[in-house]
């Protein structure tokens, strides 16, 4: 049975489209981009074209476009290049819900010399931006943020935040991961330095990202080696990633309407639909400024592992807000963040749709997700307790 899967937050398949135009790359346009003969120059151009798609959507221009092996590796790299083109800067700013690629490279820089400040979210996880303002200074390197967040996919007002940050001589990195290819970007018109994303995220593989960097933004390389991406990024391309990196760009560019329109509207009719026959739920986040394939939805007084292991019996995927999947009893740090209580974080499931969603996999998951909620409550004693409080009142 095909998977009924809305998990796209986590990774996405790769599209037809994308293998086809991959698939040569592997076997018979196998030559080293570097080389000086028309073999290798032919798979040089090759990666040329990916570069002039990926600026395409982003609203950038080639030369600003730096291959790198994952969004994990962009962060990394923008954050350090910072670091390291303004020494005598010791200042970091970033987010309390920032993905553990920042959040946890922000606490490896606070214990080795850095003072990292950690700016907070509201209940609907909105950035409080004038806190963020207040903490900037002379001393501020980078602030680094978040466009839209994994778990609830609310979206912070990144591109108003780097104008005020170049104000104060700062740089400005976002972590857009879960941005590219769903919501509109034109990086030609703001003021952000720096923008990781990752392939896997918009369809194509795995093993493929890309780091934007402003034409003049100072920059110091993560990765030392050859002549690779203009001295930016050393080590012999992924020829066949960032071929498909580069397809995957162009669809993304021709399906962000259908994002906006199509799948935006098949989220609210999952997310509406289980509100309304699912009592004590809620949902996580600002439900205006949040990604149009994304919902987190809590389930109060039921475990988000047992709810997970239900729905896989019918091959439904989704993901957990909590971090139980992990070995962890605590709830995620986004969620605590937020302050969502305790009886609800752990009871949070994330569904992210694609443009491979469909009504008829959306109808099943209004059908056997209430029975599961149904049948997890009647064993939680959290729920038979409250059952008999509102019983008492009654």
């Amino acid at each position: 049975m095909k998977p009924i899967y809305l998990d796209n937050n986590a990774t996405t398949q790769v599209a037809p489209e994308v293998l086809d135009e991959m698939l040569p790359y592997f076997s018979t346009y196998y030559g080293n981009p570097s080389s000086m003969y028309t073999f290798g120059g032919n798979v040089a151009k090759k990666i040329k074209e990916a570069r002039a798609r990926m600026a395409e959507l982003l609203g950038a221009q080639p030369e600003e476009i730096v291959f790198t092996a994952c969004g994990t590796e962009s962060d990394s790299t923008a954050i350090w290049a910072a670091l390291r083109s303004n020494p005598s800067k010791r200042h970091v700013i970033t987010s309390k819900v920032e993905h553990p690629a920042v959040k946890n490279l922000a606490e490896y820089l606070g214990r080795n010399g850095y003072r990292v400040t950690f700016v907070p979210v509201d209940k609907q996880g909105r950035l409080d931006t004038d806190y963020l303002y207040a903490q900037l200074n002379d001393d501020t390197a980078i602030v680094s943020l978040m466009w839209a967040n994994n778990e609830t996919g609310v979206i912070f007002p990144v591109e108003e935040i780097a104008a005020q940050v170049h104000k104060q001589g700062a740089l400005f990195h976002t972590d857009a991961v879960q941005a590219v290819g769903k919501i509109p970007i034109n990086l030609a018109d703001n003021a952000i330095d720096m923008l990781a994303l990752s392939g896997h995220k918009l369809h194509a593989p795995k093993g493929v990202g890309a780091l934007y960097i402003r034409k003049g933004t100072k920059f110091a390389p993560f990765l030392l080696g050859g002549h690779q991406e203009h001295g930016r990024r050393g080590g012999t391309e992924n020829v066949a990633g960032i071929v498909g990196l580069g397809k995957a760009a162009e669809l993304a560019g021709a399906r962000i309407e259908e994002e906006n329109t199509r799948v935006r509207a098949l989220r609210d009719r999952l997310e509406n639909a289980l509100l309304a026959k699912i009592p004590n739920a809620l949902v996580n986040g600002d439900r205006e400024h949040r990604l149009p394939n994304t919902t987190s939805i809590a389930f109060e007084f039921v475990e988000g592992e047992s709810i997970l292991l239900l729905m896989d019996e019918h091959n439904i995927c989704a993901s957990s807000g909590s971090a139980c999947t992990s070995g962890s009893l605590e709830p995620s740090h986004v969620l605590r963040a937020m302050d969502v209580p305790f009886t609800a974080a752990h009871g949070s499931i994330r569904f992210s749709l694609s443009t491979y969603t469909t009504d008829a996999q959306i109808d099943l998951v209004i059908e056997k997700l209430p029975p599961i909620i149904d049948r997890l409550r009647k064993m939680s004693p959290f729920w038979a307790e409250k059952a008999a409080t509102v019983c008492q009142v009654g």
